[in-house]
Parts: structure tokens; sequence; C-alpha cells
């Protein structure tokens, strides 16, 4: 039961991140100044990309864990596939986004990181 309510705080952490991100995206684009409307569809489709995947990660954990038995292989396999994909974005932004001199883009890494640490540690106690 334990390791079910770490699955849990660990699906929630990205959700809620995924969420925020979502708010400020049209003031993120307008930082970006005058650029082509090309431009900034594509900026648009990759930020609102994050989100979304950040959502989606966090509700495929929520929902193997409510629906099912956490130790189950199933449930195994997309915990770490979630916590891998977790930590691929936060490398990812490390090496992108962490070099930007905005707070949260640097936050970005640490969060991931730690959404990860904690959906591993739900899985395997």
């Amino acid at each position: 039961m334990s390791n079910d309510i770490l699955l849990y705080v660990g699906a929630i952490i990205p959700i809620f991140w995924g969420i925020a991100h979502i708010f400020p995206t049209n003031s993120v684009l307008k930082d970006f100044g005058d650029i082509s409307d090309d431009n900034k569809n594509i900026l648009k489709m990759e930020w609102l990309n994050e989100s979304l995947t950040l959502v989606f990660i966090g509700i495929l954990i929520i929902l193997v864990t409510f629906l099912g038995d956490s130790t189950s292989y199933i449930a195994q396999i997309v915990y770490w596939l979630s916590a891998l994909m977790l930590v691929a974005m936060a490398v990812l932004s490390l090496m992108t986004g962490f070099k930007v001199d905005f707070l949260p883009f640097k936050l970005c890494p640490l969060i991931f990181g730690v959404s990860a640490i904690v959906v591993i540690l739900g899985a395997i106690l």
C-alpha cells in the first residue's frame, strides 16, 4: 500500500507540472519576440506537447495503479517505462532549458527527476 502512495505522488507531480505549463503558453511565445507565425506555431506545439506528455504519463500511472495490481508484470512495465521517459525528459531539459535564465526552465530537470525516482521507488518497494 505504501508503494501505491509513492506511485500516486510520482504521478501527480508531472500532472501538475504539465497543467502548469499550459497556462503561460501565450506569454512564453511573446517572450520570443517578433518571429514568424510558423515558428510561433511550432513553439506552441512543442510547448503543449510537453504539457500533454507529462499529464499522460501521470494519468497512465494513476490508472494502472488504481485499476490493477501495482506489482503485476504489466504495471511494472508501465512504471519503469514512465520513469525512463521522465528521466529522458529530465536529461533533455538539463541540456537545453536549464541553460535558459528563467527559473521554471531550471526546475524541469529536478521535477522530472524527482518524479522518476518516486515512481521507481513505488515500483520496487
